[in-house]
């Protein structure tokens, strides 16, 4: 059999918080791609400013995927704008303070944003792939939950949910030709990062950072394999990745 590669030209993705960071670069790269792409943030501003600089057959919507509401009106933009779904990169998620130095607020809604969001919007997802004869799935995870790095108790404790929930969905839905895949990258430079803009050019520099280009650049890898190839897990680190 001939190798064939999936065309990600006509496709139809939703990808969450592609405004900012690996999400922003990973909507420039679809966009190139001539996908046909829905994407949200929370500030209107900021999404603006990603679809001009994308280009291409992009919409978007201001949205909290923390809440339901917000959720609703994301499915409601695909069906209304895409007519439904084959892709979804669910990339939104913020950073957090140790467990005991936040308010229970705010790790909550961190917790909602990075973990509750991802589960949302893939049995919504789901829903819509099933009624068209399959799709793909894959959420933007992180090292963290292989290092557990002191400082890092709730956001690893999100992306740990995420890996886990992705690697027990992917046998769950495999038979209704649904792939679900999780890219796991290392230290990247972007807003979630708590270091100067000259800090972060001068770990890019020395390898101890990545650029999000280079998640954004994994992320087109994995739904472009054949119809048949799941890229279940893939780990992505700069050369000198801070492990502790």
């Amino acid at each position: 059999m001939t190798y064939q590669p999936t065309d990600l030209a006509g496709k139809r993705i939703l990808l969450t918080g592609g405004t900012t960071g690996i999400g922003r670069a990973t909507l420039a790269r679809l966009a190139a791609a001539d996908a046909r792409i829905v994407t949200c943030g929370r500030h209107q501003d900021a999404l603006n400013d990603a679809l001009a600089q994308a280009g291409g057959d992009v919409a978007g919507i201001a949205a909290d995927v923390a809440t339901t509401d917000g959720i609703d009106a994301l499915f409601t933009a695909v069906d209304d704008t895409l007519g439904g779904i084959d892709m979804l990169v669910a990339c939104a998620a913020l950073g957090a303070e140790p467990i005991d130095a936040m308010d229970d607020p705010d790790w909550r809604y961190v917790v909602d944003t990075n973990l509750s969001a991802y589960l949302a919007c893939a049995k919504h997802a789901m829903v819509r792939m099933e009624a068209s004869g399959g799709g793909h799935l894959l959420f933007v995870g992180s090292i963290s939950t292989e290092i557990k790095a002191v400082g890092e108790s709730v956001y690893a404790a999100t992306k740990a949910g995420v890996q886990a929930f992705a690697e027990t969905l992917r046998k769950e839905v495999a038979e209704r030709n649904i792939k679900v895949s999780v890219i796991q990258p290392g230290s990247v430079d972007t807003d979630m990062q708590q270091c100067s803009p000259d800090e972060k050019r001068a770990a890019v520099a020395n390898g101890e950072m990545l650029v999000a280009e280079e998640i954004a650049e994994a992320i087109v890898f994995t739904l472009t394999r054949s119809a048949t190839c799941d890229v279940v897990n893939l780990r992505i680190e700069p050369l000198v990745q801070k492990t502790s």
